[in-house]
């Protein structure tokens, strides 16, 4: 599956679903996702490591931590995404991704580009989400 050639590579509802080109794409998609965030995580590291205490101003100290608190959410929600997309990469090296969870049918390979890490089909989606508003509003 290395060899297989993706330079301007776009899957296709025309070929065989999640065929060897597909699976080679889209884990190249996730790891250089993944790769991205932990890039921006070293910059955060670097961003937190600076000392807002010697900053004279106490408004500028308190945006400053501010600033930070936000960065501190923002890196939280992107390791929850990066053990994502290690689940999907687990997806593929087992053959089960692409396929929803609920129905066990494929998922359409535009919610794929869009959501690389998605689990459900549109329709599984939907019908998960309408569950969880009732359930809410009881």
């Amino acid at each position: 599956m290395a060899d297989v050639n993706l330079t301007d590579y776009v899957p296709s509802d025309d070929e065989e679903f999640m065929n060897p080109r597909q699976q080679a794409y889209f884990r190249a998609r996730l790891e250089q996702w993944k790769s991205d965030i932990l890039d921006g995580t070293k910059s955060t590291i670097s961003n937190l490591q600076e000392d807002s205490s010697n900053l004279p101003d106490l408004v500028d100290r308190a945006s400053s931590e501010s600033d930070k608190a936000l960065e501190l959410r923002t890196r939280d929600r992107q390791r929850k995404l990066i053990a994502k997309i290690d689940a999907a990469l687990r997806r593929i090296d087992e053959g089960t991704y692409g396929y929803c969870d609920e129905t066990g049918e494929p998922i359409s390979l535009r919610r794929l580009e869009a959501r690389p890490t998605a689990t459900l089909s549109l329709e599984a989606q939907e019908r998960h989400e309408r569950q969880e508003r009732t359930v809410r509003d009881d």
